[in-house]
């Protein structure tokens, strides 16, 4: 078998704010940006990987999902335990210096963790954790 991993998805409460964060903090390509019905969905990937992305989605869109469970993700959203991602970087320290320039919400600067790898933890503008860490 061959699979990959094509997209993941990242809830957004403010699509300018992700946008701005993703693409001019990050570096991110912009891939897609539609919107419908008052929604926004804006796909954004790492230069030169086209095959894999992340869809900034509005949180809770899918009808099937109750006022109370849309509450709950919208708390969940604030304290930053919803949704969160791992990336990596041969540079990890500048990262997080672009990252403190752009007042990036810093949660753990870069460390050496036990387990063996060096990284570090920021939210992105919804409150998703995002660790980032060091390739070596």
């Amino acid at each position: 078998m061959d699979v990959t991993i094509h997209a993941s998805f990242l809830p957004h409460t403010d699509p300018d704010a992700s946008l701005v964060f993703y693409r001019d903090v990050l570096g991110f390509e912009v891939r897609n940006d539609v919107g419908y019905g008052g929604m926004r969905w804006i796909t954004v990937g790492p230069t030169g990987q086209p095959g894999t992305s992340i869809v900034l989605q509005p949180p809770a869109a899918d009808p099937g999902v109750t006022d109370s469970e849309r509450r709950a993700i919208t708390e969940m959203m604030a304290k930053g335990t919803y949704a969160g991602i791992l990336l990596a970087t041969q540079d990890l320290d500048g990262t997080f210096h672009r990252l403190r320039e752009a007042d990036a919400d810093i949660v753990q600067d870069p460390v050496e963790q036990p387990y063996g790898i060096r990284d570090g933890a920021v939210r992105d503008p919804s409150g998703n954790l995002l660790r980032i860490q060091e390739l070596r």
